[in-house]
């Protein structure tokens, strides 16, 4: 019987982490992006890494993998493949992966919408010295909706800023709010970071009663999906000038150039680049590497998703 069959698209030795070391042993491993050919050992792959750029095809190929076992993303949300994966297969987020490039840009996107970073931006290429006062990350109550691993990373970095952060998730938990209780928290934020994953109950979350809630001056930071947020009430919002917000995504992506996103006030906007770092990939490497080790021993994995989660 030959040894089952990894599909990932990247070198198998890039998991040598550490000198010496090499991939898990007892596997069969294969360099295969989906998206540009189709091996015909599909039907023999039992282990699938998911390339971390999403591509239609490389979700659909799923259902020629009549043997596949497990499938592990690269993303810490699976709203685009979750569908895909047949029944009986295990599907394993990249949990850990992103906490500390997406929690870093979270945070420059909070200091650079506060301090007005893109304002300085424009005066800098207008030659224009323009002084200014502007409100700071110290003092303010940040509300991070989402209290996962990535909020909890956001939170780690926040702290020092002499913030007072309010933790907010699906369900209560000791130090953490229930979302259904966001109503009574928005109107006390300063800045409201989401961090959700894309599910039925979050799309949509942040419509106009959502931003009515929010105070007068408050930031909306979004690193979570862009669906979370409906995008003519953002737009309306920031029209009126009570809100000022930042994007790292947003529906559809790439955004179209006639987007009215693109010339609302106070909005800074970021391609979809929270992972896109060099932390990602040592810490991409070391989650797929410890899973491939536990499947090779028949150990359960980590990561794995249930529910709408």
């Amino acid at each position: 019987m030959s040894a089952p069959l990894v599909w990932m698209p990247f070198d198998p030795a890039e998991l040598a982490l550490d000198e010496g070391s090499g991939p898990p042993v007892g596997l069969r491993y294969e360099v295969v992006d989906p998206s540009r050919h189709v091996p015909d050992t599909v039907s023999e792959v039992e282990f699938y890494v998911t390339p971390y750029v999403f591509d239609v095809r490389a979700s659909e190929v799923l259902a020629e993998m009549s043997s596949l076992r497990v499938v592990q993303t690269l993303t810490a949300g699976v709203d685009h493949i979750r569908g895909h994966v047949p029944d009986g297969v295990l599907l394993c987020n990249g949990r850990g992966i992103h906490d500390t490039s997406a929690a870093e840009l979270a945070v420059t996107l909070v200091l650079a919408s506060l301090r007005g970073i893109p304002g300085f931006v424009r005066h800098q290429d207008q030659r224009r010295w323009h002084y200014e006062w502007r409100p700071a990350l110290a003092d303010r109550r940040v509300v991070i909706v989402g209290h996962g691993a990535i909020g909890e990373a956001i939170e780690r970095r926040l702290v020092p800023f002499e913030t007072d952060v309010v933790r907010v998730a699906r369900t209560a938990r000791p130090g953490v709010h229930a979302i259904d209780e966001l109503p009574d928290l928005l109107p006390g934020a300063d800045v409201v970071v989401l961090v959700v994953p894309l599910t039925d109950e979050t799309r949509g979350l942040v419509d106009a009663g959502f931003l009515a809630r929010m105070k007068d001056g408050a930031l909306l930071v979004n690193v979570a999906r862009g669906p979370v947020v409906v995008e003519a009430d953002l737009v309306a919002a920031l029209e009126s000038g009570r809100i000022t917000a930042a994007v790292d995504v947003v529906d559809p992506e790439p955004l179209p150039e006639d987007s009215p996103l693109w010339t609302a006030p106070g909005l800074l906007i970021s391609p979809h680049v929270g992972g896109a770092s060099s932390a990602m990939w040592p810490r991409a490497y070391r989650l797929v590497r410890d899973q491939l080790c536990r499947f090779a021993a028949g150990e359960e994995p980590v990561n794995v998703m249930t529910g709408d989660y």
